[in-house]
């Protein structure tokens, strides 16, 4: 069984976490052997828009994790900072497959995960991840490093995932999730 964790917090972007979580149960209908589960550090946590989104597990499940995707949102700014929070996080690139979207890079360099490489993030985290010694892509959408990849700007999370499914099974599966959502005349038949 494959899977995928979406690590969450209080104050996250709410299309950050939802489009991810769609796309990558979307996985599910071609792929049996895939779970997707949504983590946190509290049974709840509440989105900037409001909405109070109920976790189904601990963050420290995405130690064991196919593929760790961290969230954005004004919620990284003091978690980024605390060490106790970090502390939970045993991720290693070489067996994972390790993203973030948009701010969700601050919790990547404070990790360690992006030394000596190049990363992208939201214009307004920018100038902070830049503090934690980052070399800052500001005009890519996709930044991939190996197994470490971060995005900026809400719909690239598109392009995320698709890297990430096709990393995970293949070329097709990643495509038909992706065709899934394009505009009517733009992908195919919906995949369920």
């Amino acid at each position: 069984m494959k899977k995928a964790v979406i690590v969450t917090f209080d104050k996250f972007t709410d299309v950050d976490v939802f489009l991810p979580w769609d796309l990558l149960n979307r996985v599910r209908f071609r792929q049996k052997d895939f779970e997707v589960k949504i983590l946190g550090t509290a049974a709840s946590h509440k989105s900037s828009c409001g909405i109070d989104l109920a976790m189904q597990g601990s963050i420290e499940e995405a130690n064991d994790a196919d593929l760790v995707f961290f969230a954005s949102g004004s919620g990284t700014r003091a978690l980024y900072k605390d060490t106790e929070y970090l502390s939970r996080f045993e991720l290693d690139p070489e067996r994972q497959l390790i993203c973030s979207m948009c701010s969700g890079a601050l919790l990547l360099a404070s990790l360690g995960l992006l030394e000596g490489i190049t990363a992208t993030t939201y214009p307004t985290a920018t100038e902070a991840l830049r503090e934690l010694g980052v070399e800052v892509v500001e005009d890519q959408h996709l930044v991939v490093h190996g197994n470490v990849a971060t995005a900026a700007g809400c719909l690239a999370a598109i392009d995320l995932v698709q890297w990430a499914v096709e990393r995970l099974y293949d070329e097709t599966t990643s495509k038909d999730v992706i065709a899934s959502v394009l505009p009517v005349g733009q992908g195919q038949v919906c995949i369920y």
